[in-house]
Parts: structure tokens; C-alpha cells; sequence
């Protein structure tokens, strides 16, 4: 049969459409800490159609995809002009990533990507791949994002074609659509991933969070999440970085750790979601942990609960790179509300939302992890121990049948 150009196109655009304006809905009964919400808010399928086909009917008679799109996931988040905007990582078919904005009254859906893709200038060093910015609203008036800036290791043999140097590529913006791009922090690690830029300064010196990496084939060597101070953005430089959240053994952390989303500020002090790595037997696997920094001094850890806020669920474990939950992006709103931007599987990217209180609640009050069987069924005890004595002298209709 003849194909029907007209008759094809018109059924993606109803498809896109129908997709994008999806009304979301959110899961009830979680955890207590968060509510996730039922569908991704960004897919590749979200993506415009004039991304990804060339919609001339006499160069693409058949309509067929000429740029394809794989993933869009780990997001920067920023609340900007009323709306909240997510500067995703948006994957090719060829691999290559790029960075592109997508923006929604509501924050949980009905997110649409502006025209173009960022146009992000290169250093002298062109990148072969850029990914996971960190958006940065900071106190001078910048918008920075920071975002890992990969290319080929200058020193690997003729025949290897996947050693790579990663470092902290970094550019500023007063308006998400001009991009100013600076030099790549330089620091002594012979790799930098995961940095995120504190949204104001301390001591009068901006201030980062890192991940020293000796090796990107050899993840584990990094010693955790760092902190540093330095003296200008237009030429960042690092010295000392001080580990202020270690990977430890048996834990979530134990492979390694990153910073996630830059710190959200709260009366109680910093706020962090960082991702933790351990090992399995199916791999390695991401979910995403929270602690508290003091409010005076950012690179004191005071609060820091046992085990993972967020570990990826049912259809989240499975994508590109199954197992994983990876975030980069939060907003809080002046509301107290507080979105959280993740990514399953580096394939797509959800939203859980929660509030300020509840956040504190769960950093200042869930225990920290004891690091021994021994001592953790001891921590459960106690915990069975207080309700069994609650129990036995609540009488209202809620607490019947528990026991």
C-alpha cells in the first residue's frame, strides 16, 4: 500500500500531544517522606517531533527518524520566572548527550522543552560528551551550571577507545538561554564528577562539593563527598578538599557516593539528596540518601540517616542502565513544597514530591546507621519495644489490628 505522509505525521502529533499534556497523579501511601507521582515527567518520547524527523514531506517521504533521541534524564532543577525548568540531560542514538530546557507551571507534568537545545560553547579542549548540570542559583546573581565534561584520555594506546578523562565543566547564565562557558575546575584529582556549587559563598570564597576520583574506569577509589573553597569561578581552582561524607562499607555507599542537588537551605541548615552506590550481584546500584550540613558551616555533616530515601521501584529498574536512581535537580518553593527531580535507569526522569518539614523530620529523626547486624537488630528492637508498650494502651480504632 501507498504510504500516507500525511496520514502518519498527523498520528505522531496526536500521540505527542496526548503524551505531553498527560495530567499526572500522584501515588498515595508512601513512605511518609515523599510521594512519588504515577508517570515520568520527561521521556525521550517527549522530545519534539522537529528534533527528531525532518518533517519535509520531499526529503523524508517515508518519515522516518533521522536524529533520534534514547533518554532524558538527569535533570537540573530551578524555579525560574513562575515556572519550574529542568535543564535535562537529553541522550542521542549516537550517545551523544546534550543539555536542552524543559519548563511547567505545575513542576509534575506537563513539561515542555523550549525550541532549541542550550548551545554550549566549547573550551579550548572541545568536549566529546557533557552531562548531569547542576543548576546553581548563587548570591552574585549567576545561575551556574555545572556538569561533567568528558573526552577521550589523551594517554590511552591507539586501541582503546573507551578510557576517558571526566572533570567539572562550568558555565553561568542570567537567563538559561545564553551560556557563558569557563574554564573546567582544575584541582589536583585526576578526575572530577558530581561537583556541586553551594548557592552562596562562605567565608567570603565560593564553595563546592566534589568527588576526587582517581579513575573513572575504577569508580570506587574516590574517598566520598569533598568540600572545598575557591577563590572565583571565572578561574576555579581547588586545593585541599575535606571528605565530609565518606563511602563506608556495607552500606549504600559503599562503592561510592556523589553530591546530588545543590543544598537546599532550611532553618535547620543544609539540606543535601545525594546518590549512593553499592554492589550486588546484578551490579552496581543507585538510590538516592539525604544529611544535613550546619547552617553556619556547610562542611559540617550534623544529621545523617541510616539507609536510602529513594531506591528505584518496579518499572524504574529497568533501562539503559538498570538499578539506578540519580538526582541533580530540587526546587523547594517558597510554599515549603519541595520537588525532587530523579532519574531511573538513566532512561527517563520522575518527580516525588514532599515538603521542607517532612525532609527535616526524616534527616533529624530516623537513626543513623549503626554499620553492624549486631547493632542494627538492636536499633529495631527498641523501636518494636516503644510501639508494643504504645500499643498496649492506645485504644483508638486506627491502631486495632496491628497486633
Amino acid at each position: 500500500m501507498p504510504f500516507d505522509f500525511e496520514k502518519a505525521l498527523r498520528r505522531k502529533v496526536d500521540q505527542h500531544a496526548k503524551l505531553v499534556g498527560r495530567k499526572n497523579h500522584r501515588l498515595k501511601d508512601g513512605n511518609g517522606v515523599f510521594d512519588r507521582w504515577e508517570n515520568p515527567v520527561l521521556t525521550a518520547a517527549h522530545t519534539p517531533l522537529f528534533w527528531r524527523y525532518d518533517l519535509d514531506r520531499r526529503r523524508n517521504p517515508f518519515l522516518q527518524e533521522r536524529l533520534g533521541v534514547g533518554c532524558v534524564f538527569n535533570a537540573g532543577a530551578l524555579e525560574w520566572n513562575g515556572k519550574i525548568c529542568l535543564v535535562a540531560r537529553v541522550e542521542g542514538s549516537d550517545r551523544k548527550s546534550f543539555f536542552a530546557v524543559a519548563e511547567s507551571d505545575s513542576g509534575v507534568d506537563d513539561f515542555r522543552f523550549w525550541d532549541h537545545p542550550v548551545v554550549m560553547p566549547e573550551t579550548d579542549v572541545p568536549d566529546t560528551n557533557v552531562y548531569d548540570m547542576r543548576l546553581t542559583a548563587h548570591e552574585d546573581g549567576w545561575i551556574y551550571g555545572i556538569f561533567c565534561t568528558e573526552r577521550r584520555d589523551p594517554q590511552a594506546p591507539p586501541g582503546d577507545t573507551s578510557s576517558a578523562v571526566a572533570q567539572a565543566g562550568i558555565a553561568r547564565t542570567k537567563n538559561l538561554l545564553k551560556w557563558e562557558r569557563l574554564p573546567d575546575l582544575r584541582s589536583s584529582s585526576a578526575q572530577q564528577r558530581n561537583v556541586v556549587l553551594h548557592p552562596e559563598l562562605v567565608k567570603g570564597r565560593y564553595a563546592l562539593y566534589t568527588r576526587p576520583q582517581d579513575s573513572f574506569i575504577e569508580a570506587g577509589k574516590g574517598g566520598g563527598i569533598g568540600f572545598a573553597l575557591c577563590e572565583t569561578m571565572e578561574a576555579a581552582e581547588i586545593g585541599e578538599e575535606t571528605i565530609v561524607d565518606p563511602k563506608l562499607y556495607h552500606t549504600v555507599k559503599e562503592a561510592k557516593n556523589g553530591a546530588g542537588a545543590p543544598p537546599l537551605k532550611t532553618p535547620k541548615g543544609w539540606l543535601h539528596v545525594a546518590h549512593g552506590v553499592r554492589n550486588t550481584a546484578a551490579g552496581l546500584r543507585y538510590v538516592l540518601y539525604a544529611f544535613l550540613c550546619d547552617l553556619g558551616d556547610p562542611s559540617k555533616v550534623v544529621a545523617r540517616p541510616g539507609g536510602f530515601l529513594l531506591a528505584p521501584e518496579g518499572e524504574e529498574r529497568v533501562g539503559d542502565v538498570s538499578n539506578v536512581a540519580f538526582c541533580n535537580g530540587a526546587v523547594a518553593k517558597a510554599t515549603g513544597e519541595v520537588f525532587l527531580y530523579y532519574a531511573s535507569s538513566d532512561t527517563r526522569t520522575h518527580v516525588a514530591t514532599t515538603t521542607v518539614d517532612r525532609l527535616l523530620d526524616y534527616v533529624q529523626n530516623t537513626p543513623e546507621d549503626p554499620l553492624r547486624s549486631a547493632a542494627c537488630v538492636k536499633q529495631r528492637i527498641a523501636l518494636i519495644d516503644r510501639n508494643l508498650r504504645f500499643l498496649a494502651r492506645s485504644k483508638g480504632k486506627a491502631y486495632q489490628g496491628l497486633r
